[in-house]
């Protein structure tokens, strides 16, 4: 007598589904060893995978240069077709790592004045921490990270050691601040604070070698159509460039 019940139905689905995983890996299994690659490559790197709508995963083999066109290519150098895909490949990517530190702080990039900004450069990422009253950045006129700052220096240290970033830091202040100590001002500050963030980096994870630069610029520097005397010229700005590591996605370097 049937069950008034459907789980049977659910399990009957499971077991077609692996049935059906099977016969595809036994498929594969069985093909010759081209397509064992094509399909190793596939699974390997999906997103740069040579995959159209004319070529299919079995035909990889087939859509390899010649070993003479590669060796054209490796003595005259890219083609501007390739050159352009792999530009196309990094600011995807570069985007992609943007989208991914504003969810990590939880922070809508269309918001107005908000305390993080990050923009795609022609060799990486421009990020730009704001020492504002509202979310402060640092604890008064000092080096000493909020618990904010703290949580952004964190997060941003784990972005970078995880792309491959190399580091260019710039500490920068606004005009008008006033100094207890006269042979303490802006220029201190501005790079007693770019050294702040290259010591948070590193304590928490990028390698130290990836530090290029690390400078302080007082208020020489406001932002432009931005009053001097304005809290969003008190900055920080480190510059992430591309670095071996960072050239590809993380899913299509080599293990």
């Amino acid at each position: 007598m049937a069950g008034k019940g459907g789980a049977w139905k659910v399990a009957y689905a499971d077991f077609v589904t692996a049935m059906m995983a099977l016969f595809m890996v036994l498929w594969i299994c069985a093909q010759d060893e081209k397509i064992l690659d094509a399909t190793a490559r596939y699974f390997q790197n999906p997103f740069t995978s040579n995959v159209d709508g004319k070529n299919g995963i079995l035909k990889f083999e087939s859509n390899r240069p010649s070993r003479d066109a590669a060796q054209s290519k490796k003595m005259n150098g890219p083609s501007s077709m390739e050159s352009s895909s792999a530009r196309s490949i990094d600011l995807n990517f570069l985007n992609s790592v943007a989208k991914d530190f504003f969810r990590l702080l939880n922070l809508d990039e269309a918001m107005a004045n908000k305390p993080i900004d990050v923009q795609v450069t022609s060799d990486g990422l421009r990020v730009t921490l704001y020492d504002r009253a509202k979310q402060p950045l640092f604890a008064g006129k000092t080096a000493d990270f909020t618990p904010w700052g703290d949580f952004v220096m964190q997060s941003l240290a784990w972005m970078i050691d995880r792309n491959g970033f190399d580091v260019v830091i710039e500490g920068h202040t606004r005009a008008g601040l006033e100094f207890q100590e006269s042979f303490y001002g802006p220029w201190e500050l501005s790079a007693d604070r770019a050294n702040s963030a290259r010591r948070a980096i590193v304590r928490y994870a990028v390698d130290a070698k990836a530090i290029e630069r690390v400078s302080g610029y007082g208020d020489t520097l406001p932002l432009a159509q931005i009053p001097p005397d304005s809290e969003s010229n008190q900055r920080v700005t480190l510059s992430l460039r591309l670095g071996k590591k960072a050239s590809v996605p993380p899913s299509s370097r080599e293990p």
